[in-house]
């Protein structure tokens, strides 16, 4: 059976910080595959260099545009770190429970947090401000004067750096209170919630939630 093509992922807020943006982006690489099992969008070095250059918005200007390749310690490295971070999403939405993809390979919290620490101390950074002819002014963390060059070996560091950050920044900070898992049929993703009432991460994951009712009252009638 052939594997199943990536689907949308969950909207992210426009007004959502930047450091939050990067963290869904990173936990919404684990994904369903529609056939009852779960998809890695970070399963090769390819994978992940297709990600880090769709997110370069977000990442330091050494790991914008097509300069940065992946290879298998670097994709190693983000796996890590995003399994420390999905344990640390399953914690932010407890009492609730976290997605299914977590159920059974969660670390232990410490660890998780230690992994992160360890990673965000790699890079030494500054926040740089830019304010590009057409756009409004923004502030990205650059590695500090004296941090050393963005060599093509250091590339690694700087974007596990820049991973661990974004993860502190998130956890920390008040985009965590409205983290979420999607408990709906064929969806094991992380979503912020936008509204009260909202239970799921996007409209079709409330449609297919609502069909599996249905038909769980149709059977218990009979």
């Amino acid at each position: 059976m052939p594997p199943a093509s990536s689907p949308p992922p969950a909207p992210v807020p426009a007004h959502a910080a930047a450091s939050t943006r990067l963290v869904l982006g990173l936990v919404a690489t684990v994904r369903h595959d529609g056939y009852g099992g779960v998809a890695d969008d970070l399963d090769t070095p390819e994978g992940l260099t297709a990600w880090v250059r769709d997110h370069a918005g977000l990442l330091p200007e050494a790991l914008a545009g097509r300069r940065y390749r992946a290879d298998d310690a670097a994709l190693s490295r983000v796996r890590s770190l995003r399994l420390a971070l999905r344990t640390l999403c399953a914690h932010a939405v407890r009492p609730g429970e976290p997605s299914p993809a977590d159920a059974r390979r969660l670390l232990p919290l410490a660890e998780a947090v230690t992994r992160l620490n360890e990673a965000a101390a790699r890079v030494p950074v500054v926040p740089v401000l830019s304010w590009r002819p057409g756009s409004g002014p923004a502030v990205r963390d650059e590695p500090a004067p004296g941090a050393g060059p963005a060599a093509p070996d250091r590339s690694a560091d700087l974007l596990d750096a820049a991973l661990a950050r974004a993860a502190l920044a998130f956890v920390a900070g008040p985009d965590r209170e409205r983290l979420r898992a999607c408990h709906a049929p064929r969806c094991v993703r992380y979503f912020l919630k936008e509204h009260p009432r909202q239970e799921w991460c996007k409209p079709s994951c409330g449609n297919r939630a609502r069909v599996a009712r249905h038909l769980a009252r149709g059977r218990e009638r009979v």
